[in-house]
């Protein structure tokens, strides 16, 4: 990684405190008051295949991580077209429940609904696989987002990169019956914007994000 340990946990640390930190991310906003978000507990039998990696990570990445109780997973072998960003409890290893999320456009250039690629690049465009851990929050040109700091080689660029997770417009599973797919990001986790709040208290800050086609674990 090319940020420092002492750098990642202040802004983890602040994060987890509801304190907001300058940086690459921040732009002026005022910060509207959010409705409280009900938690979710686990209620589903589906356990994603991509939860064996997540564990692995979570266990590598132990140091970083600051709540294991519960992970986002994103398996990037379902078309955009289906929720694939699983929020699992770890005790359970149950899911707790699913959003659509979309990839990047460099990621998928022909616009097929399915993730062709990954790159860790500036100036991709493209979704990165590997373990990032969920960093501050803040809001910007999509509203309200949160920081993700890549802890594996393969998206050790996503804090330069400005990949992060917020909700957009173009994901709307309106669009889904006549383009079968949603829209695509340029690398960012984009949710649905009515999403964007639950996915954000459910997941918090501070804890493990895994994203990934199975059996791709260690590929840059």
């Amino acid at each position: 990684m090319q940020l420092s340990r002492r750098f990642f946990m202040g802004a983890a640390i602040a994060a987890t405190a509801g304190v907001s930190t300058g940086g690459a991310f921040a732009e002026p906003s005022s910060t509207p008051t959010e409705p409280a978000v009900a938690f979710a507990e686990p209620r589903q039998t589906y356990r994603p295949p991509l939860l064996e990696e997540a564990l692995a990570a979570l266990d590598a990445h132990s140091g970083y991580i600051l709540d294991r109780s519960r992970i986002g997973l994103v398996d990037f072998s379902a078309p955009s077209s289906e929720p694939r960003f699983h929020l699992v409890d770890v005790a359970s290893g149950q899911t707790i429940v699913s959003w659509l999320v979309a990839h990047g456009n460099g990621s998928d250039p022909t616009a097929t609904g399915m993730l062709q690629y990954f790159s860790n690049v500036p100036g991709s465009n493209a979704s990165s696989r590997g373990a990032y851990v969920t960093s501050t929050s803040y809001y910007g040109k999509h509203g309200r987002s949160q920081r993700l700091i890549g802890l594996d080689a393969s998206n050790n660029m996503a804090y330069e990169r400005a990949i992060v997770l917020h909700g957009a417009s173009y994901v709307d599973p309106n669009m889904i019956p006549a383009r079968g797919r949603i829209g695509r990001s340029q690398g960012c986790f984009a949710v649905e914007p009515r999403e964007i709040a639950t996915v954000m208290e459910q997941l918090g800050a501070g804890r493990l994000l895994y994203a990934g086609r199975p059996g791709e674990m260690g590929l840059a």
